[in-house]
């Protein structure tokens, strides 16, 4: 009689109780995954005989596989809490040792900039330029930028409203009849819009456009910066406010866009309509309907200070249409900005992390690359919620978030374990009952063998 049946399985459920234990023990670990124990029967070999007859001899280890199906994702608020909702890794390093890899995505920035896990371990990906451009290549620590934006003077901006068809010619309303346009009376403009311009230290400027209706289909553009006239004129002496425009408009019938790109006036000559919409005094345009302004000169400031001159700046008015709507603005965007510092941090669903600052400019600082596996069962666990490769596990498959077989970033989320605490404890009641079958089988063989001593 053998007591190697009892004894395996007695060895098979110890072991199956431990990765119970395990899974139960990690049911509330961020990105841990469930462990299965998996077992096989025994059977003496002999190579003279068959094993038709032949009674096993009890269970053997097989192996322990990681269940590595998606866990529930929930939401933290963090934005450094990064949870992965579909297949692929966290890569991990010390610099130093092999990267690991990891589903758990509690992520903090350390006194350096990177961004790391509670191990101390630094997350990789792509690093970003000064611009903002993500370099692909070779993955490598990410650190967070912690200088902040330097101000840049705007070169360029771009229109985008409708003048309504229905109202009637403001140019009329000036006095005396030889003046322009003042800036003071509404009654001599119909519409008005603002912009704020930065200059060389990102100091802001607001400039204002006064839109004027001088006959059908034509209308005056004027400028002023922060109240001032960015192309007065001394005459007529009369009006303080007169000036001259910085560019007229002829729009087609239809009240789409002007028939023709809007000119420019370069300095205080007066101008005249042509035919053509275009006028006989000015500066060259674009093709696109850009103009060049004139320089918006130094100005006083709301703080006390003064602004440098805002030299070539250009402006763009081929967006505007004329129809028989309402006066609205669709879109104003100014180039240049103030300076700023870092003020938060948002990583988006393909893994790009993007910089806030206090001016209200965003870049990217780095994005993250994950990694996969032909057989992630093959991975090596080497605590910490971390894994490393394995001849079994093959080489890692690296993208982007979003790319191939990979999942997207949920940022201020993180993934549960996917433990399924009920199934386990379940489990564990089975395993407990087999633990004690075999030891019933033990139990039995001691007492047949006690018989057998005691056979007269």
């Amino acid at each position: 009689m053998s007591f190697q049946q009892g004894l395996s399985g007695l060895s098979a459920s110890a072991r199956n109780l431990e990765v119970i234990g395990h899974n139960i023990a990690n049911a509330n670990t961020i990105g841990a995954k469930a462990s299965r124990a998996e077992f096989a029967d025994l059977y003496a070999i002999s190579t003279v005989g068959g094993l038709s007859n032949t009674p096993g001899i009890g269970v053997g280890p097989g192996t322990i596989a990681q269940q590595f199906n998606q866990g529930g994702l929930t939401s933290t608020g963090n934005a450094l809490d990064l949870a992965i909702n579909g297949g692929g890794f966290f890569q991990v390093t010390d610099e130093s040792n092999p990267t690991q890899f990891s589903r758990n995505g509690q992520f903090k920035l350390d006194k350096d900039g990177y961004v790391v896990n509670n191990q101390g371990l630094k997350l990789m990906g792509y690093p970003a330029t000064a611009a903002g451009q993500i370099q692909p290549g070779v993955a490598s620590a990410l650190k967070l930028p912690t200088g902040g934006v330097d101000p840049a003077a705007t070169t360029a901006s771009i229109l985008e409203l409708n003048l309504d068809s229905r109202v009637a010619a403001t140019t009329t309303a000036l006095t005396p009849a030889a003046a322009t346009i003042d800036i003071q009376d509404p009654a001599t403009y119909n519409n008005a819009t603002s912009s704020t311009v930065y200059d060389v230290k990102g100091q802001p400027v607001t400039l204002t456009y006064y839109f004027q209706k001088a006959g059908t289909d034509q209308w005056n553009v004027y400028a002023t910066a922060n109240g001032q006239s960015i192309n007065g004129i001394t005459t007529p002496a009369e009006s303080v406010n007169a000036m001259a425009p910085i560019a007229t408009i002829t729009f087609p019938p239809t009240g789409g866009n002007p028939i023709q790109p809007p000119g420019a006036i370069g300095d205080v000559t007066p101008y005249t309509y042509a035919t053509t919409g275009t006028q006989t005094a000015g500066t060259p345009v674009t093709a696109d309907g850009t103009i060049t302004l004139p320089t918006i000169p130094a100005i006083t400031l709301t703080a006390g200070g003064t602004s440098e001159p805002i030299l070539a700046t250009t402006l763009n008015l081929k967006g505007l249409t004329q129809y028989g709507a309402g006066f609205g603005v669709t879109n104003v965007e100014v180039d240049g900005n103030a300076p700023g510092s870092l003020s938060g941090l948002n990583v988006e669903a393909d893994g790009t992390l993007t910089a806030r600052y206090s001016n209200g400019k965003t870049k990217a600082a780095g994005q993250l690359e994950l990694v996969n596996f032909r057989n992630p069962n093959g991975l090596q666990p080497v605590g910490g919620n971390a894994w490393t490769t394995s001849a079994a596990s093959g080489d890692p498959v690296r993208n982007v978030p979003g790319q191939g077989n990979l999942g997207l970033i949920q940022s201020g989320a993180l993934e549960e374990s996917n433990v399924d605490l009920t199934a386990e404890l379940v489990n564990m009641m089975t395993a407990q009952r087999m633990y004690q079958a075999n030891a019933q089988t033990i139990k039995t063989e001691d007492q047949i063998m006690n018989t057998l001593v005691n056979l007269r």
